[in-house]
């Protein structure tokens, strides 16, 4: 066998195990896999007995494929393999010379490095296959986790982690002529995200297979993701991600995942309903699709457990090719259908300004849900053999709809279960309901979700039918449950709870609150002319004829203005706004749990947002706040601060069992800890003022304070008052001599990074307003290193994993109530970050944990929002001379030729869309800058900073995503661990 030219000739390998007459067999994605790999691999998988027959399994059709090694019989292993670097370097130059994906003649790191990803994944699928046939085997229940997006990162380094054989692999590239930091950069981010919401559901996936819980996740496989940023002059720029075409992986695609083609089920979008001869309704017609299965599989750290992402792709069949119109020169019609089912999973979040995007978002959201809900049923048949008993079906899976764009798996399942099982509706509402649950992330109005009725009744005929049999048996319900007594109380109740918007209520409804007419003007006076005697009428009309004229004017004017005439205008619907369907609503009443992801935001969600669920079904809500990984965000990214952490605490169980980090509390004022910690620190600012220098061209200096916000740009997270707040401090160092500014000012690298939605107008003039004012800030000799202003281009999980351990101060500022919990908060926090930030979301608990004095805490609290917005529309606000005055300053001219006017108008005004303030940057302005102060000042001496730093990596113990998922296991889900023999 030659060498592959990836590798220096003089390279060296231990022999690989050998085996009967051929080494090799056929993996799942039909390519050749060393059989020495087929002893799993990992701390816990040597024991596992290898005599027997090798079978590959497709996880989600259950069908097992069986690749005889020889005509003698199948292989026969009397022990593991050795988890070695020489066995492992073997298996990688394998992947080299006959994975075919790149030409014998290349020989760069991105060859490398799908190799090696390919050696990773040979080992990730046996144990993801014994997995899966123990669980069969057991016949568990299974969580399945439903969301739009799984923000990933690159899996390499978490991988070899997870199984421990960092060195092991650092070792064997390095006898291969390369190191493993150079060719896991290699690797892009899978672009499957864009902030919290993916990241949180990356995390649970991490922990849900750590602690051996039985679960997979569900997504779509976004061939474009949501954009690549690029930051230009002119501010943001947005080109399509090329994530699944990056380092020449055109042929094999994405390396970590496993094509099934034997996992396929159809999906119909338009159509119509018809009832069939057997009495039933049949949805038929319309436009079909097929989706495909790719399967992502996840490792859990120490453990043999690996669990499943499966991802859809879209496509629909080659007979669908109108080879008729291709040859008449009709090539677009021709491929019509193809391209339709195929830009479904092109682009996550598509702007939906038009109606196509309306569609086509819409389209993605059914996709999804239905694609996994038969994959669901599927599995569920198989394991219950011949005797299929539906009302098992709450006993064996649990259903999480993260946030609300998986809410159409109610009606699907619904659909489901009438149409194709053949269930009543009343046994297939119980099933939905016991199955099914949500998680609330937002609450703010327009993030929950609202579809034009009109619009999913053309693409999804027969799931409306089903919502409105659903609404109306809740409208049944709330009327029963809060009486007909008091009618005011029961409107409320009626508008705020259900799930239709702006369409008629039922007829029952309506009675209810009929009210008699009241006695028009011509109605009175023909009953005084008829029933009354002449002469009375006659004296009656003389006398009183001026106050008669008066009154009949008024009334008359009355009538005119109250045409209906003493009839409810909410019962009725309004023709000019559109007919909504409220999907939150639809995700309370269809799921048995409802939760938030902090305390704050849970009881934002109980007493606000969903108060009048609350009250009748109280039962349902409930709080888990969210966690992050600390393998990925400690362990892996962090690999010099770990070692700290497990010298000081004599283990590495913290990884496991982050309660462990809270005995650093004891060692928080140790100088040796302290001069320790903060090496740490610098080494990691070090690398990053060398990314920021190559991804932007600015020079940084490590001596400075490093000061972050890295988030989704959004005017409620308020990027504006940070970049507002660096804008007085510039104005003041240009007040100031040399000598005032060194004392007055401790030195800083504001560095800020996150995408605006490309429809997103007032964000994308934030990132511009941003890199203006980095760029006369840099470009300033007279302040140097005392203020420098980066935003790092197309932040992602990666640039998240360097730039979160090299941060010392990060800022989490949204306006109060707003946001539901956060995450990154909680990543900084672990590496030793000390926040600034408002009392919002899990902002409120990490400053419990970490300690008061450990938090710069600043801004209005939440129960204030709404009195200080009332007072700013009643003009009763007066602003802060200094919020005047950097206004003043920016309007200047100072950062450039646009003057900013809609930035700053946004920020005036009483009253108007666009304007009055609402996310009360002003109103929290002079507390901000007061508090910035109070970071100079503790920044200033290194021993309480450092003490500072080291309480948060204790306090955050808290917000492990094992913790929260132990929660949504026990409280939810009702699974529990299963652990492999």
């Amino acid at each position: 066998m030659a060498s592959s030219p990836i590798f220096p000739r003089s390279a060296s390998f231990s022999r690989v195990g050998s085996t009967p007459r051929s080494p090799f067999f056929l993996s799942s994605a039909g390519v050749v896999v060393p059989a020495v790999f087929f002893g799993g691999i990992g701390s816990r998988c040597r024991s596992r007995r290898l005599g027997r027959s090798i079978s590959v399994r497709s996880v989600a059709s259950d069908r097992e494929v069986k690749r005889s090694v020889n005509a003698g019989g199948t292989p026969s292993f009397k022990k593991s393999i050795a988890n070695d670097a020489s066995t492992i370097a073997s298996n990688i130059k394998y992947h080299a010379d006959f994975t075919p994906s790149f030409s014998r003649e290349s020989s760069d790191l991105p060859k490398a490095y799908f190799a090696t990803a390919q050696s990773v994944r040979d080992a990730l699928i046996i144990n993801w296959n014994a997995t899966y046939e123990y669980y069969e085997k057991m016949n568990v229940k299974q969580a399945y986790y439903l969301s739009m997006e799984f923000l990933q990162g690159r899996a390499l380094l978490n991988a070899i982690g997870n199984l421990e054989l960092t060195g092991q692999y650092a070792e064997a590239l390095r006898q291969l002529g390369h190191t493993l930091e150079n060719v896991a950069e290699k690797e892009p981010d899978a672009a499957l995200g864009n902030g919290g919401l993916g990241r949180l559901a990356s995390c649970f996936l991490d922990s849900l297979a750590t602690l051996n819980y039985p679960a997979w996740g569900y997504g779509l496989r976004y061939r474009y993701g949501l954009f690549k940023q690029n930051v230009t002059k002119d501010g943001q720029e947005e080109v399509a991600e090329n994530w699944l075409e990056a380092c020449l992986l055109t042929l094999m695609g994405n390396p970590w995942e496993i094509v099934r083609n034997d996992v396929l089920y159809r999906i119909k979008f338009y159509g119509k309903v018809v009832i069939g001869s057997d009495g039933k309704k049949h949805w038929i017609g319309g436009e079909n699709i097929e989706v495909i299965a790719h399967d992502v599989p996840i490792p859990g750290y120490k453990t043999t457990t690996t669990i499943n992402l499966r991802l859809w792709s879209t496509r629909v069949p080659s007979k669908n090719f109108d080879l008729g119109a291709f040859n008449s020169g009709e090539h677009a019609k021709a491929s019509k259908a193809h391209s339709d089912a195929e830009k479904i999973c092109y682009i996550l979040y598509p702007g939906d300004d038009s109606l196509e995007g309306k569609i086509l978002r819409l389209k993605q959201q059914y996709t999804l849900c239905s694609a996994s809900l038969q994959d669901i049923i599927v599995r569920f048949e198989k394991r219950s053999g011949s005797s299929i008993n539906w009302e098992e079906f709450p006993n064996k899976v649990a259903v999480q709809m993260n946030d609300t764009h998986p809410t159409l798996c109610i009606p699907e399942l619904m659909r489901i279960l009438i149409d194709v099982k053949g269930l009543n509706w009343d046994q297939a509402w119980k099933i939905t309901q016991r199955t099914v649950a949500y998680t609330n992330h937002t609450v703010l109005p327009e993030a929950l979700e609202k579809w034009s009725l009109e619009l999913m009744q053309k693409l999804l005929p027969r799931h409306v039918e089903i919502i409105e049999k659903i609404d109306d048996e809740l409208l049944k319900n709330i009327i029963s449950e809060n009486g007909k007594e008091d009618l005011e109380l029961l409107e409320k109740k009626l508008k705020d709870m259900r799930i239709l918007d702006n369409v008629d209520f039922p007829d029952p409804v309506q009675k209810l609150f009929h009210k008699p007419k009241k006695e028009t003007i011509k109605g009175s006076l023909k009953k005084i002319l008829t029933e009354a005697p002449l002469q009375s009428v006659q004296n009656l009309l003389v006398k009183n004829s001026s106050v008669l004229e008066e009154d009949l004017s008024e009334k008359a004017e009355a009538e005119e203005e109250d045409p209906e005439d003493g009839e409810l205008t909410f019962l009725k619907s309004n023709l000019q706004l559109p007919k909504m369907v409220r999907m939150a609503n639809l995700c309370v009443v269809g799921g048995h749990a409802v939760n938030g992801v902090a305390e704050i935001h849970s009881d934002i969600v109980k007493k606000e947002v969903f108060n009048s669920f609350y009250e009748l079904w109280p039962e349902k809500f409930q709080n888990k706040t969210n966690g992050v990984t600390p393998r990925r965000w400690i362990r892996f990214c962090n690999p010099e601060l770990s070692g700290v952490l497990t010298k000081w605490l004599g283990t590495d169980e913290w990884v496991l069992n982050t309660e462990k980090l809270a005995e650093l509390r004891k060692f928080a004022d140790n100088e040796d800890l302290h001069l320790e910690w903060r090496a740490v620190k610098r080494n990691n600012k070090t690398k990053v003022a060398s990314f920021i220098k190559e991804k932007t061209g600015y020079m940084v200096s490590p001596d400075s304070m490093f000061d972050i916000q890295v988030k989704r740009i959004h005017e409620y997270k308020r990027q504006l008052l940070n970049i507002l707040g660096i804008v007085y401090r510039y104005k003041k160092m240009k007040e100031m001599s040399a000598k005032e500014r060194l004392s007055s000012f401790v030195p800083r690298v504001c560095i800020f990074g996150g995408k605006a939605f490309s429809t997103y107008v007032q964000a994308k003039r934030i990132v511009k307003f941003i890199t203006d004012v980095g760029f006369t800030i840099n470009h300033d000799s007279d302040i140097g290193d005392l203020l420098k202003v980066v935003f790092v281009p197309d932040y992602n999980v990666s640039v998240a994993e360097m730039l979160i351990p090299a941060s010392e101060l990060s800022q989490h500022i949204s306006t109060a109530g707003m946001e539901a919990s956060g995450t990154s908060n909680m990543k900084f926090a672990m590496n030793g970050c000390i926040l600034i930030g408002t009392l919002d979301g899990a902002n409120v608990e990490i400053r419990e944990e970490v300690g008061e004095d450990n938090f710069f805490l600043f801004g209005a609290r939440a129960h204030q929002i709404a009195g200080l917005r009332k007072e700013r529309a009643e003009g009763k606000f007066i602003p802060d001379p200094r919020f005047e005055e950097v206004k003043k300053f920016v309007r200047s001219g100072i950062f450039g030729s646009c003057n900013y006017s809609e930035l700053m108008e946004s920020l005036e005004g009483n009253e108007g869309f666009g304007r009055a303030d609402y996310f009360l940057v002003g109103k929290d302005f002079p507390s901000y800058l007061e508090c910035q102060e109070k970071v100079d000042e503790a920044f200033r001496d290194q021993k309480r900073w450092t003490k500072m730093s080291i309480l948060n990596t204790a306090g955050s113990f808290k917000f492990s995503s094992d913790r929260t998922i132990h929660e949504y296991a026990k409280d939810i889900w009702d699974i529990k661990p299963v652990l492999l023999p």
